[in-house]
């Protein structure tokens, strides 16, 4: 047990603070029981060791971290943990990969019962589902996703400096004042293909030559263990949705035709669905509907896109066509403040407002007679009228 707290004080101490993700500020920290969610390799653990290196003193006997996944747990408990940090003045504990612990989520809600002085916080998948297995923690805990980095924060990265979140309202409205504000400060075309290959995942900053090797890593763990164990998926369908991916990937956005896909790779229609369903909770896929009220389980996506330009660039066997990329790429940015969908014209529809996305010179044809409609464009530093520069809307978280 003391090595688990020598190690939570050694991850702590070796934290750094330099950039710290927006989230951190917009989390309710006093409350008594946070879960943080997100794709691995998205920066949880990275943001809960700056938050505690920010706020507590350190050494501090009151904050303990540590990670469900390592091998003490193998046959120590996390309750005789838990009990001997409480005895000794422990307040807050920090639990990562709290997927990896068998029946977390009810060793978790008697803990939050049973120590009402102890504040807990636990990071975990994506794919975790607070409202099934032995406790229900949804009505208890206090949930927030974190996403990969934004071209916002991509840039703050390479450049030290800071940029403004924008809202929707400031990027289609008032794109030209927001885009000439950050133009002061940086040329966004420096850095923005480099943000679409290798930018999303921050594990980048631990070498750009080793990112594609990661990024697959982290694909395969996805794929291979965090779906079997969260959602149940027969591991010998694994290979298939692997190959589904790839598929998808030579041609986003892939327009699916259900009932070949789901012959082709050996199960029926509504299996196949729910299918695709735990692979964009997985942030390896995004579905696109024709409205709000046709999303659900059994209805089949107008589109599908990857979750982001990164899986495009690893998983293409050449270079991905340049149209597709622009058009996740806003897909991503978007998905992150609301619910978009695929309008019967134009690309993107987010909040009533249409979207088309082109190169520097769109024409409004495929939008003629949409009043409320913009043109997002590649290749341009400031806007004009309706039509809004792409790298801009990376500016919304």
């Amino acid at each position: 047990m003391n090595k688990l707290f020598e190690r939570s004080l050694n991850q702590i101490q070796r934290t750094t603070t330099g950039f710290i993700r927006n989230l951190e500020s917009l989390i309710s920290w006093d409350a008594r029981l946070i879960g943080i969610t997100g794709s691995r390799g998205c920066g949880k653990t990275t943001l809960i060791l700056q938050h505690i290196k920010k706020v507590f003193s350190s050494p501090c006997s009151e904050v303990l971290y540590v990670s469900l996944d390592a091998l003490w747990f193998s046959s120590g408990s996390l309750s005789d943990l838990v009990d001997h940090f409480v005895k000794i003045g422990g307040t807050h504990l920090f639990l990562d990969e709290v997927h990896s612990y068998p029946g977390w989520s009810k060793e978790v809600k008697n803990l939050y019962d049973s120590y009402p002085e102890l504040h807990i916080i636990f990071t975990g998948s994506s794919l975790l589902e607070l409202h099934r297995g032995t406790a229900d923690l949804s009505r208890r805990a206090l949930m927030y996703h974190l996403p990969g980095l934004s071209f916002r924060e991509f840039l703050s990265l390479e450049t030290g400096k800071d940029f403004p979140i924008l809202s929707l309202d400031q990027v289609l409205d008032d794109h030209l004042v927001s885009a000439a504000s950050i133009l002061e400060l940086v040329r966004p075309f420096r850095f923005f293909q480099d943000y679409l290959v290798y930018g999303y995942y921050p594990y980048y900053l631990e070498g750009k030559e080793d990112y594609p090797r990661r990024l697959e890593a982290t694909i395969s763990m996805i794929l291979g263990q965090e779906l079997p164990q969260l959602r149940g998926i027969d591991p010998s369908y694994i290979p298939k949705l692997k190959q589904l991916v790839a598929i998808i990937a030579q041609s986003v956005p892939f327009i699916p035709n259900i009932s070949k896909l789901s012959e082709r790779i050996g199960i029926n229609r509504n299996t196949f669905l729910s299918y695709l369903h735990h692979l964009q909770d997985a942030e390896i896929l995004r579905l696109l509907y024709r409205d709000t009220q046709g999303i659900g389980l059994l209805q089949k996506p107008e589109k599908i896109y990857l979750d982001n330009t990164n899986l495009m660039y690893l998983l293409h066997h050449t270079s991905p066509e340049i149209g597709n990329v622009r058009e996740t790429f806003l897909a991503n940015q978007l998905s992150q403040i609301d619910q978009i969908t695929c309008p019967r014209q134009g690309d993107l529809c987010i909040r009533d407002t249409i979207i088309e996305i082109g190169g520097r010179n769109k024409k409004r044809k495929q939008i003629q007679g949409i009043p409320d409609a913009y043109i997002a464009a590649d290749e341009i530093e400031y806007g004009h009228g309706k039509t809004i520069p792409l790298w801009l809307f990376g500016f919304l978280y």
